[in-house]
């Protein structure tokens, strides 16, 4: 009973280092994707579309009540303490710093990480990717490389959008529902908001946005190799929901160690 623990602790353990040196060697490729010709742009606009501009209605939405209700929390922690006047800082920081890089990330996670995963995983699936290298395309090039670039595209933007949206959410919550002085809350962003705070919040947007296509895009081009994945629909599924799960949770802990450096 016990070597049989053992073996089956090394065995997982085995397999989580090969694992985690394939898909390292898979970012590796899909940087080098970026260096091979002919480099497929109109690919990049079309994920831009997909990853970017069919996200931005979810973004506005989330970003707008994640806005207001910050500032109707905000209000009524601050009026405690008589510090109403302080919610533009409040609400913009939480937004810049913190809230608007993550909740984007895992927006963008659910809506375009699944179905990038899902859609290598059914390709994987039904060998469309030995059909690529059959005819001397490389996969890379052609399919992976160009929702890189996308997604490094399209974070940053969507985030910004997050956060403008947000604030704007406060100011209705703060301002016209609660009365707070609107120079105030302007006054707030203007002093309180440095440049450092707005690139820590696009730093994040970048590296957020790795992490979703690399672990995405890995999953689903790995479905077959993944351990208890399954065959089929059933492994696309599964792999799907494991990689939403695991870009999430890498999301949040790399939003921790981040925060903690530069804080």
């Amino acid at each position: 009973m016990i070597v049989r623990a053992i073996e089956q602790l090394g065995a997982g353990a085995l397999y989580h280092v090969r694992d985690l040196g394939r898909m390292a060697r898979f970012l590796g490729y899909s940087f080098a994707g970026f260096f091979k010709r002919p480099f497929r742009f109109a690919e990049v606009i079309r994920q831009l579309r997909l990853i970017g501009v069919n996200s931005t209605p979810l973004i506005l939405f989330i970003g707008l009540f994640t806005g207001m209700v910050l500032g109707l929390q905000g209000y009524h922690t601050l009026s405690k303490v008589g510090m109403e006047g302080t919610l533009g800082m409040l609400v913009s920081l939480s937004l810049i710093r913190e809230l608007g890089p993550v909740l984007t990330a895992l927006m963008v996670t659910g809506r375009a990480g699944s179905a990038m995963c899902a859609e290598l995983g059914i390709m994987r699936n039904s060998e469309q990717f030995d059909a690529l290298e059959c005819m001397a395309i490389d996969p890379f090039r052609y399919l992976i490389s160009p929702k890189y670039l996308a997604i490094l595209i399209a974070m940053p933007i969507l985030t910004i959008l997050f956060d403008l949206i947000g604030i704007f959410g406060g100011y209705l919550t703060g301002v016209v529902l609660l009365g707070i002085n609107p120079g105030a809350y302007m006054s707030g962003i203007e002093v309180k908001v440095l440049n450092e705070d707005i690139t820590l919040g696009l730093y994040k947007s970048v590296s957020f946005g790795l992490l979703v296509v690399w672990i995405c895009t890995g999953r689903g081009y790995f479905v077959q190799k993944i351990k208890g994945a399954g065959f089929g629909a059933e492994a696309v599924s599964r792999v799907t929901t494991q990689a939403v799960v695991y870009t999430s949770i890498a999301v949040l802990l790399w939003n921790y160690l981040i925060t903690a450096v530069f804080i």
